[in-house]
């Protein structure tokens, strides 16, 4: 396979210093890199900006860019996508570490969605950063016998949502024992 792991994912961010803050006060994560340039190296566009990095146990990193002095959406989100899509979404050990980790966020006055349960496949909570991007924590909750179900039926969802793009009929093709039922 071409692509071995993700090394990271970008967004911008309203602050490198808060977000710093955040992502390692809250969240936990490992502050490893940041660098900045005056123009952007892959085009040469003049563009101060500062560019942060944040590692995970597994190596995988998720990374900001402040750029004050470019228009835009100052955290970077796609306007005319709906709020709930675009975000980040970290696994976290088990369902203990995920509800300690909403009492303590909690706690600290952030708003917190969830528990959420996504089709028995995983648990999840949300809430936001300090530049408003949506961030998950989630539990993977499926058997690996539903595991193995999910990935065999992938491509028959996948073409039911092509042929309707809606899911009317999706407890008729996929039954009620993978929770379709309206």
């Amino acid at each position: 396979m071409l692509c071995k792991s993700l090394h990271h994912a970008a967004y911008r961010c309203k602050d490198a210093k808060q977000t710093v803050a955040f992502y390692t006060g809250i969240l936990g994560l490992k502050f490893i890199h940041a660098m900045g340039e005056d123009h952007v190296p892959s085009t040469g566009a003049y563009s101060p900006h500062i560019h942060i990095f944040f590692q995970m146990e597994d190596g995988s990193c998720i990374a900001f860019f402040e750029l004050p002095n470019d228009e835009g959406a100052e955290s970077g989100r796609d306007p005319q996508t709906p709020g709930w899509v675009q975000h980040f979404a970290f696994r976290v050990q088990d369902m203990d570490t995920l509800l300690r980790a909403k009492a303590e966020m909690q706690a600290k006055g952030i708003e917190v969605l969830g528990p959420v349960n996504h089709d028995d496949f995983l648990q999840s909570i949300y809430f936001f950063d300090p530049s408003g991007h949506r961030l998950e924590l989630s539990v993977h909750s499926a058997t690996a016998e539903m595991d193995a179900l999910y990935e065999r039926e992938a491509m028959a969802v996948l073409e039911h949502w092509d042929a309707r793009h809606n899911w009317s009929e999706r407890e008729q093709l996929f039954g009620a024992a993978h929770g379709y039922v309206r």
